[in-house]
């Protein structure tokens, strides 16, 4: 799901938290997914989206659609990573288009990757 982000915006953070627990909720133990869509907010937005998501009970923060201004950035993933901790997902989308950057992506904390370009990723390691 993409996490309101007006509602993110307008501080009403309990509304937010709210969306994102009927998800949940209506998911029955599938595993949710909330974008935040890093690109959209400050640093003090992105932090408290983590942890409204956390609190949430879904499973995964993810930092784009891939269809906004920028997709995923190292240093979004970094902070993420810390802020939710070591057992949560963190899913880094947008812009990840060859080997080298889902290695960086990976070693900053990122759990799974959203891509288009998984085939051609995938060729590299089998070279």
């Amino acid at each position: 799901m993409v996490m309101n982000i007006g509602r993110l915006k307008g501080k009403d953070f309990r509304h937010v938290g709210k969306e994102i627990r009927s998800v949940v909720e209506v998911a029955q133990g599938r595993i949710v997914k909330v974008i935040i869509e890093t690109c959209l907010l400050t640093e003090d937005e992105k932090r408290a989206a983590a942890h409204i998501v956390v609190e949430s009970g879904a499973h995964f923060v993810k930092t784009s659609t891939g269809f906004s201004r920028e997709g995923a950035r190292i240093q979004d993933v970094r902070m993420l990573r810390k802020i939710v901790g070591p057992d949560f997902g963190v899913k880094a989308s947008g812009g990840i288009r060859d080997y080298d950057s889902a290695v960086r992506f990976i070693k900053a904390g990122a759990d799974r990757l959203g891509t288009s370009a998984g085939v051609k990723i995938v060729q590299k390691t089998l070279r």
